[in-house]
């Protein structure tokens, strides 16, 4: 099967988030399963150098972007047993950030379009196009209203896959003139259009012939006014063609085994590997060095939707316990302010570093004991497998994919692979966070638990599975 994906961000070249993580990783499983696989992706000007001193030019095209005629070059990179191709337009993306600018919009109108003549241009037109959020969702729209006319193009089965509904790329009504050089007309008649806007996920939504979420949790959570951030109603009318598929993570990366960041390696069968990176982890935070004291780690970014209104508010309380907690990340100014003084007034049992840091955050996977995600939604997630894999016990909001990859303690049966609290409350957290302590004193049952998280399988070689089923149902 011929399998492209469309999409902003890819790792390793660059990455936000867990959109990123996904499309570096889904392609390569795929590729390892026999398959043809591209990666159509933006040329950012910061791409590593190493990375930008392997690709190969393959000449260029012009795209028309409404009125205006712009460049695109096309440079290529064989690498994984996957094909990637990067559009390069400097103005567009010759950018110290991913989003946030004023022309977004025209952007990634440009990087669609782009995509889409790419395909006949170089002469690959895949089986299946795969795209990927709102910067791609606009694509399956594309194929059959503007490029219907192209006959290859016919048979292309197209998946929209939302990693995070909450941003949709909404647009006035000019843009389908002055960026795709289309009549308006699919705005007008309310196709494409949600409120006063052209709204790219809406037409994605109702365009591709299936329509995926990172979790089965999500699919259904989306279809309800609380989640499905005004496009509820459509994904109801849709849900025919709707599913959720749970993300994975990469087990060669995130392998306690064999990675290099860490003061010690271990593994499920020999643990003793990790009372050393606890130890390390403390001391790289200024904390004491005790093995006896539960320690909590967190990594992410720090905003409303991980939840961290509620660390912020429970934080005294939480200090008041036998108890330390590291937390690395960035995010919205109050909370980077509130950790900072905490980390200042706590300084014995709180450690905080506001930054970005990829190996301090797979050393707080291995060295912490438990791992806090109260998101207040979550689309998936990918942190808490991390934790799992690394024997790190999650304590989480059971919501989105959290809910499907965390089985709560039973302390009747003794099983499951962290801790779980149901209502989005700093109640309801501290009672999780304090039942995890209170496990912790029971190291037998601790390291089952330990144990049971690690056997856990969330590898995209089981994950790519079921994209492959779903791509087949198509033909």
């Amino acid at each position: 099967m011929k399998i492209m994906f469309a999409a902003a961000e890819c790792a390793p070249f660059f990455k936000s988030g867990g959109l990123g993580d996904v499309v570096g990783a889904l392609p390569k499983a795929l590729a390892k399963k026999g398959h043809e696989v591209r990666v159509v992706l933006p040329l950012w000007r910061w791409m590593p150098g190493k990375f930008q001193e392997k690709m190969e030019s393959w000449g260029s095209f012009e795209v028309k972007v409404g009125w205006r005629t712009e460049y695109c070059g096309v440079e290529t990179l064989y690498q994984d047993g996957v094909r990637y191709m990067f559009l390069d337009n400097r103005y567009y993306f010759d950018r110290p950030k991913l989003y946030g600018y004023y022309d977004d919009g025209e952007r990634f109108a440009w990087f669609q379009q782009a995509a889409c003549e790419l395909m006949g241009r170089y002469n690959w037109v895949p089986d299946v196009l795969n795209c990927n959020d709102y910067h791609t969702a606009f694509m399956p729209f594309l194929l059959k209203e503007k490029y219907g006319w192209v006959g290859p193009y016919h048979h292309i089965k197209t998946v929209l896959t939302i990693h995070n509904l909450e941003f949709q790329g909404e647009y006035g009504r000019e843009v389908m003139t002055e960026l795709f050089g289309m009549s308006p007309a699919r705005y007008d008649d309310g196709t494409v259009r949600y409120g006063t806007a052209v709204n790219f996920m809406k037409a994605g939504i109702l365009y591709a012939d299936r329509v995926n979420t990172v979790s089965p949790s999500y699919a259904a959570e989306i279809q309800t006014p609380e989640f499905g951030c005004h496009l509820d109603e459509v994904l109801r009318m849709e849900n025919f063609k709707l599913c959720g598929i749970l993300n994975g993570i990469d087990y060669d990366v995130n392998n306690p085994a064999t990675d290099h960041n860490l003061a010690a390696n271990y593994s499920i069968k020999d643990l003793k590997g990790k009372a050393k990176d606890k130890a390390a982890l403390q001391k790289e935070f200024g904390l004491p060095q005790r093995p006896d004291v539960p320690l909590i780690g967190i990594v992410s970014r720090l905003t409303y939707q991980k939840g961290f209104q509620l660390v912020v508010n429970e934080m005294e309380n939480l200090m008041k316990f036998d108890v330390q907690v590291v937390l690395l990340g960035t995010g919205y100014a109050n909370f980077e302010h509130d950790f900072r003084w905490f980390n200042g007034v706590h300084h014995d049992k709180f450690g905080a570093k506001i930054e970005f840091d990829v190996g301090l955050a797979q050393r707080i996977y291995a060295g912490a004991d438990m791992f806090l995600m109260p998101s207040g939604f979550e689309p998936c997630g990918l942190s808490q497998m991390i934790s799992m894999r690394y024997g790190t016990l999650p304590i989480v909001h059971q919501i989105g994919g959290l809910k499907d990859s965390v089985e709560p303690y039973n302390p009747i049966t003794n099983t499951g692979t962290g801790f779980g609290f149901e209502q989005f409350s700093g109640f309801y957290m501290m009672e999780a966070i304090k039942e995890a302590m209170a496990t912790y004193q029971q190291p037998k049952i601790w390291r089952h638990l330990m144990q049971n998280a690690m056997a856990k399988d969330f590898s995209w070689d089981k994950q790519s599975q079921a994209y492959l089923d779903m791509y087949k149902s198509l033909f």
